[in-house]
Formats: C-alpha cells, structure tokens, sequence
C-alpha cells in the first residue's frame, strides 16, 4: 500500500480490528493481498457524505461505500441529532426501500438501528417509492425518515435518503448537523444495532389507499378523464417500485386502458434489460416506446427504480412515439395546470411554481404568462421541498419541477413524485384529446406562444478518487479561465453561485446571487442562451447543459428550427465541453 495515503492507511485499518465482522475484515484483507490499491484508495479514502441526493454510493466494504457500517454509522448520527432537535417529545420516522440488491436488507437495518435507539418506525412491509416515503412522514406526523434507494444509478449503487419533519430531504442546517454527528462516532460500539421489535410498526398496503385517494383529490378534470378513460397507456416501472402503485393509481383515475411492459413489470436490482434504470436515457425507455408504437398508444411512460423521475413518449406529427424530455414534460405540466386554472378561474394571487436553476426557463415564460409567481432553486428537488415548507400558509404551491425528469403536481409530499406526475400526464392527455389535441400538439402550441426552446445536457463520468480530483479541476480552470465566446457567440454575463456573485463582462458590473453557495458556473450569452457546468452530487460525474431558443412561427417549421437549434447547441458544447 505504498501508494495510498496515511489517513487512508488507518481507515484501512481500522476496517480490519475486532469491532468488524469477519465477513467484511476477510473482504478487506483480500483487497490488501491481491494488491487493489486503487480499489483500496476509492473504498477508504473519505467517509460517504450527503450531497444533492443524501448519501450514495458503489455496495461494498469500506467508509465510502453503502454497507452495513456506513449505513448504521448514518444511521446512528441521524437518530443522535433527531434527539438532540427534538429532546422533549417521543420521536417517529419512517422507512422505505426500492427494488435494488440489498435495499430491503438495508431497510431493515435502518429500522434496527432507529428501534434500538428508543425511536419508533413505522417500516413499510414490502418496497415502495420514494414519494410514499414522504406522504408517510407527513402523515404520521414523524420527524424523520429514510429510504433506502440509489434512485436512476447503475446497479451496482444503493443509497440512503434522509428526510426530515415536512417530508422534504435534509436541507441545510440539518444536512451538514447530521455529517457531524455522523463523524463523531470514533468506534462501531457506538452504533446501537439491537433491533427493538416493540418499536416498530410495519405499514401495509392499506396505506396504498391513503396515497391514491388523498391524489386523487387533485385531479383538476375528471370528467375528461371519464370522457377518455380508453386513453391508451403504456406504463414500465423499468423492474423498480412503480409497479406496486402507478397501475393502481391510474385505474382509480378512471383509466382503463393501461399496458404494462412485462419484462421489466418485476422488481429485479440487477436490472436485467437495460443498461441504466434511468428513463432519461433512451435506451432503458426503448421497450416501452417499441410497445407503444406497437399499439399505437396515446401517452407511453416509464419510472426509475424508487419512482420519483418519469420519461415520457407521445405521438409526434408523423404518428411515430416521440421521446420528450425534462424540461418538456414539466413545462407541459405547468402548463396544462395554470392553463386549467385560469380557465376554472381558480388561479390566486399568492399561487407559485418552482424550478432549478438549470432547468428551461420556458417554464417561468408561462408562469409570467400566466401572472403566477415563479421561484428558482439550486439543483435538487428537496430545494424545491424547501421552498414549499417555507412558504406554506402564506403562498399556494401548485406545481414544480426539473430538468432531470423530477415533477410534483400538489403539495401532498415534499419531493419528486413520479406516481404522483403519471395520473397527471394521462389525465393531461385526456384533457387535450377530448380537444382533438396530441401532447406534442400542445408541445408546439406552447413553443409557438413562448418560443422554441431547445435543451442538451451532457455528462462526463470521472470514475474514484483521481475522477474527483479532475472534476474539481475542470471547475478551477473554467473559474480561472472563462470563455469569452461559445460556439461564436459572446459571452455576456457569468454566473457563479459558489461565490454568490454574476458578473456582467461589459462593465464588469456585479450582483449577488441570493442562494445558498453551490458549485456551479452559468455562462449567458447574447443570445440569451445559457450554459450551466455542475458537479453532480449523486453520481461521479460532471454535468453541462445548454439551453437555446428561437422564435417558432409556424408549426411546420418544427423540424427546420429544432435542426438549426440542434446545430447551434453541437457548436456551443463542443467550446465548453473538453473530455
């Protein structure tokens, strides 16, 4: 281990004293004989922490990765801090996992770890989606909760979601309050593992009805809904938690023509027919899509493994199954609902929708359209939460999302809410057909009244310890350097959100930039286009985006200006985007 660092070492070795089982210290001896340095380095050289998506990471033994350890070492720091927050009174979370390898086994050992500790669980008895596990915090009136789920990552992932009181992920203080509690356990004797049996309450499908009719109560037209209810759907849950609710929730709408796609209708961790579980990538919606086409269907949608992201395809002008994304669907839905509401005249002064920052600025076009209010968050739905706790009783939430296929239509939880965006797409849908109008149709419309916008998002993955630290270089050198002009445009105004300042170039004039830091970089050019470069906090990667837009003056004019936009994008990227 000549190459690997002296904190590393000791973690190692720390891994390898009495306080671990054998199964794990044989596991860490075998890296050390076989000579695994650089899997050594990865495994051990910090402990996981919570980024955009709480803690995440490869399965396997280690401080940065998910396994028994690092789970109830979470575990434990959280129920240290619930206790702290909350002295006086007895306290509750609540428990979910998805369809991953060892999800199930995980969730339990959250439970363990919490009942130990003299907290209660109310765990569910089999996997549910994400959003459930917000609707169950707020609905037993918790004060925390976990799920167990790596959301859309490769299967060799699991991860750890922490949420608190309003059933919105940890968001600062807490987030960074929790890490230090987290780190002040020195030893495994400190993690109470002891499960308590009295202190744990299984929630059964019961709790499925309380979901559904409590969304139900949203729907904005119904009578469409029984006006269309043959609407032809094709819905996959892509082998994750979607398929024990999205059907159920889609019957008690009223939609009676709903088609599975069954080789991906059984949970499965190991995620047999696609490459990634994520339905932004073409290739894990491809059964879905081939099924739609084959039945030529209204809507075809598919969920991620913990069932808070959607992809959507719908038919295009030519009558083929045409794949939209983020920023699509959720202007789509914003629009369908505000639009809904102004005609029912049921909008209010104090409405609101939320967006991220790198997500299409259409959607706040037709908020203004609309008069309603508009809010941005940095990336990750729980700022989205956040703004939602903060505002209720004062403003009316209706609607929010962001680029990354993360909708929520309705405040009845505090995260995304694929289940929850499905019943609202097929009733979206029905709505517009009874008009005589395809989702594209209305896609068109909507780029015809606010103008085109065309979005890319480009991702490199930077795999360890070496991966991060090149990451963060490639943030350094754009700080350092900026680029003056993007696929021949000029660079106008940069945006930096870690040091909360824009600067406009022209007169080197700034502004603050009231969010929290982030490390992020936004480049707007003349043009209005906008160039966004983060770190994800969820994955090993880094993360550009490129939005343009152009007037569409006609709707046949889609494939001309869709082409031209496409073309000005290839040319932007290709000056930011250095692998």
């Amino acid at each position: 281990m000549n190459n690997i660092d002296q904190a590393t070492q000791q973690r190692i070795q720390q891994w390898l004293s009495t306080e671990y089982d054998e199964a794990t210290v044989a596991q860490v001896q075998q890296l050390i004989d076989n000579n695994e340095e650089t899997e050594l380095l990865d495994s051990f050289y910090k402990e996981l922490e919570f980024g955009t998506g709480g803690l995440r990471g490869i399965m396997g033994v280690g401080s940065n990765r998910m396994n028994k350890y690092t789970i109830g070492k979470a575990t434990q720091g959280l129920a240290n801090y619930l206790k702290k927050q909350f002295p006086d009174q007895p306290i509750k979370v609540a428990v979910s996992y998805d369809s991953r390898n060892n999800s199930q086994q995980f969730g339990h050992l959250v439970a363990d770890v919490f009942s130990a500790n003299g907290i209660h669980v109310y765990l569910f008895k089999e996997l549910r989606p994400t959003p459930m596990l917000s609707f169950a915090v707020r609905h037993f009136e918790c004060q925390g909760g976990v799920m167990l789920t790596a959301s859309h990552n490769p299967k060799e992932y699991n991860g750890y979601k922490a949420y608190w009181n309003d059933g919105g992920q940890l968001v600062a203080p807490h987030d960074k309050n929790v890490i230090t509690e987290v780190n002040a356990i020195q030893s495994v004797a400190e993690i109470r593992f002891d499960r308590v049996a009295d202190n744990i309450t299984l929630i059964d499908e019961s709790f499925d009805d309380l979901y559904v009719n409590a969304n139900q109560g949203l729907s904005i037209h119904p009578e469409a809904v029984l006006a269309q209810k043959d609407l032809k759907i094709v819905y996959s849950s892509i082998h994750g938690t979607g398929i024990t609710i999205v059907p159920k929730m889609l019957k008690a709408w009223g939609f009676e023509n709903v088609h599975l796609v069954e080789e991906q209708a059984t949970p499965d961790g190991n995620f047999p027919t696609v490459i990634y579980p994520n339905p932004e990538e073409e290739e894990a919606m491809s059964k879905a899509k081939q099924k739609g086409q084959e039945i030529d269907a209204d809507v075809v949608m598919a969920t991620d493994p913990d069932a808070d992201r959607v992809g959507l395809a719908v038919k295009n002008r030519k009558g083929e199954m045409q794949l939209l994304n983020g920023n699509q669907i959720g202007s789509l839905l914003i629009f369908y609902v505000l639009s809904s509401k102004a005609e029912q005249a049921t909008l209010q002064k104090n409405d609101f929708i939320v967006k991220t920052i790198v997500t299409s600025n259409l959607m706040t076009d037709i908020s203004s359209g609309f008069g309603v209010k508009h809010y941005e968050t940095l990336t990750g739905f729980k700022f989205i939460g956040e703004v939602m706790t903060r505002l209720e009783g004062q403003e009316n939430y209706l609607v929010g999302g962001e680029e990354s296929y993360g909708f929520l239509v309705g405040d009845l939880v505090r995260d995304k809410d694929a289940v929850n965006a499905c019943a609202f797409i097929a009733e979206m849908a029905a709505y517009f057909k009874s008009q005589g109008k395809t989702l594209f149709d209305v896609l068109l419309d909507i780029y015809g009244t606010y103008g085109f916008y065309q979005e890319k998002l480009i991702s490199l993955t930077k795999k360890g310890k070496a991966g991060a630290e090149e990451i963060k270089q490639m943030m350094a050198d754009l700080r350092a350097n900026p680029p003056q002009t993007l696929g021949g445009i000029q660079v106008k105004e940069i945006r930096d959100y870690q040091a909360q300042r824009s600067y406009v170039i022209a007169d080197d004039s700034q502004t603050s930039i009231d969010l929290p830091k982030s490390d992020v970089l936004q480049f707007i050019t003349v043009d209005g286009d906008v160039i966004s470069a983060r770190p994800s906090g969820t994955e090993p990667k880094i993360k550009f985006y490129c939005s343009v837009k152009e007037q569409l003056t006609a709707a046949d004019a889609y494939e001309h200006v869709s082409a031209k936009l496409e073309e000005k994008v290839k040319n932007i990227m290709a000056d930011i985007v250095k692998d």
